[in-house]
């Protein structure tokens, strides 16, 4: 009887050590999009579906979780850098999923578009317009917004 018990005793330990195998390649739960988690900086890295921004072009946007405020630094439409404020917003959607919106300050209306926000991991997110699904931003974290542009779009806080 011991000798079953024995042998029964050592295939449960060798079938545990079997399983606990260090090449699995479980993915990790993707990142809840929530306030906590999508604050601080980011670049765009692409957009277009894909497309590398042109030269000379550039977006960063600094999220606050706090206040749900946001910082941006864009050059796109114009040969001087702007700096643009406003207050942002996440909600979910059952079909769509987590859905990014904002609000510019002064009285400068709403962002032309709200996102749906997929791909989100801690250094990368994916923003899709809800109502135009060819308009795909790519955004990458980084540590903050280079000094040059800052000084670029002159900002004095």
């Amino acid at each position: 009887m011991k000798t079953i018990l024995r042998v029964m005793t050592l295939c449960v330990l060798l079938i545990g050590f079997n399983s606990c195998s260090d090449d699995d390649n479980t993915p990790l739960p993707p990142f809840e999009v929530n306030y906590a988690n999508i604050a601080g900086t980011w670049m765009l890295a692409e957009w277009n579906n894909g497309a590398s921004l042109p030269e000379e072009t550039y977006c960063y946007i600094y999220f606050d979780r706090r206040d749900r405020v946001f910082k941006m630094y864009q050059k796109f439409d114009s040969m001087y850098a702007k700096y643009i404020t406003g207050s942002y917003n996440i909600e979910e959607d059952i079909y769509l999923g987590y859905i990014i919106d904002g609000e510019y300050d002064y009285e400068n209306g709403d962002w032309n578009n709200s996102y749906i926000v997929t791909a989100f991991d801690e250094s990368t997110m994916v923003w899709t317009a809800k109502n135009n699904k060819n308009d795909v931003c790519k955004y990458v974290r980084c540590d903050g917004v280079p000094q040059n542009i800052i000084d670029e779009a002159r900002v004095f806080e």
